[in-house]
């Protein structure tokens, strides 16, 4: 088992590659919910995300002769970028097995940091099969993203600087893909203060955690599906679930509106950039999902922000409709003139602003009379949506709200 002194050591070889990154107090977050929130801002690492730690303490504990061999691993994308980084600070040749639909900013930031990047698999699992192929057909040593004591050796750093910066935490909320973030970040901070409680939060499309805890034992889905890709995995490892059993409190899950609502947050009231995996922990928080006291310290973990730029269109969108700040309507209007106008009459009522406006005559879904509108319209929030959509159906119109 992982162990205290693990990730002491683990510190002293990763302090040249990785950043000590800040912890600030939330006025916004302790507002909305009553606690004392601090986030851990591991989206401002070396390569934006926590893997540079785990990375870095694998590689620099290879033999001479596993570090003339190369290394290999596989990755959706931020193990692989530290990889890459770390491996190419010490001179050794990497591979990096991504699945074929991983985002192509985190594929060619892979590539920018020296590795040959190899696209195979539809996610982590697969890509994890191909990358172990080529492991027993050249020699490589494989660093995985995760079932490594010295990749959670590495990933337990972050539990350090946590007590270093906020001694009096009581409550430390932490993402778990394969769990080898939690599983390190939980023992350095079980071994130094057994009273802080650590929750790990999954995405519901990805419960692997949650489900095996439940069972008593490993469990591995059939498949995920989520916006946070970097937690997307189907299983959580062999050796990081015994630490989760043993040293973390709590596993809850958050669905990806509600991710998508904290990313929208973050940009928005904190200025901070996260990826999808990065913005599970404030989310967890945010809707509840576990239970806290008023003025009790919760550090949220923020670990990375390496989201593809179309993903984060997705998103946003998707966190504006969640909090009623989007709405997207389709009625039918008699085509004939002034129809339009009466039509934006309850808008200009409601200073509900347009985005755009789509006429189809040719829909077979109306009468040849009728024209079919589709609206995209920017709204303040979801009293004003409940408000605006009543008076519309109360003029006559059916109103059909497309997002």
């Amino acid at each position: 088992m992982l162990e205290l002194a693990d990730i002491l050591e683990a510190r002293e070889r990763v302090r040249e590659t990785s950043r000590h990154t800040p912890l600030e107090h939330s006025h916004t977050y302790s507002s909305m919910t009553g606690a004392d929130i601090r986030l851990k801002l591991e989206n401002f690492q070396r390569t934006g995300a926590f893997k540079i730690r785990g990375a870095t303490n694998r590689i620099a504990t290879l033999s001479e002769d596993q570090k003339d061999a190369g290394v290999v691993t596989a990755s959706a994308g931020n193990h692989a970028q530290g990889v890459a980084l770390a491996a190419t600070r010490s001179g050794v040749d990497s591979k990096i097995v991504m699945p074929e639909h991983a985002p192509i900013s985190k594929v060619k930031a892979t590539k920018s940091y020296g590795a040959e990047v190899v696209l195979s698999g539809r996610d982590y699992n697969e890509a994890a099969e191909r990358a172990h192929e080529i492991e027993r057909e050249e020699g490589r040593t494989y660093v995985h993203a995760f079932d490594d004591e010295y990749v959670m050796a590495g990933q337990g750093t972050i539990g350090l600087e946590i007590l270093d910066d906020c001694p009096d935490v009581e409550t430390v909320v932490v993402p778990i893909g394969g769990g080898g973030l939690i599983s390190g970040i939980a023992t350095a901070i079980k071994e130094q203060k057994p009273d802080t409680r650590v929750i790990g939060v999954q995405a519901e499309g990805a419960s692997s955690a949650a489900t095996s805890l439940e069972k008593g034992e490993r469990v591995s889905l059939d498949g995920v599906d989520t916006i946070a890709d970097g937690i997307a995995t189907r299983s959580v490892g062999e050796q990081t679930f015994p630490h989760i059993q043993e040293y973390v409190d709590e596993v809850v899950t958050v669905s990806d509106p509600e991710i998508a609502v904290a990313l929208v947050y973050l940009l928005e009231r904190s200025k901070t950039l996260v990826e999808g995996a990065g913005a599970v922990a404030l989310a967890a928080v945010l809707f509840e999902h576990f239970d806290y006291e008023e003025g009790e310290v919760i550090v949220p973990a923020l670990c990375g922000g390496n989201i593809d730029l179309n993903t984060l269109t997705n998103v946003i969108v998707r966190g504006l409709v969640e909090t009623g700040r989007y709405l997207k309507i389709r009625t039918v209007l008699k085509d004939r003139p002034g129809a339009l106008e009466d039509l934006l009459d309850i808008f200009t009522a409601h200073r509900a602003n347009i985005y755009a406006i789509h006429h189809d005559r040719t829909s077979r879904e109306v009468e040849m009379s009728d024209t079919e509108v589709e609206i995209e319209l920017e709204m303040r929030g979801p009293d004003h949506v409940d408000a605006f959509l009543s008076d519309l159906r109360e003029a006559g119109y059916e109103v059909d709200v497309l997002a």
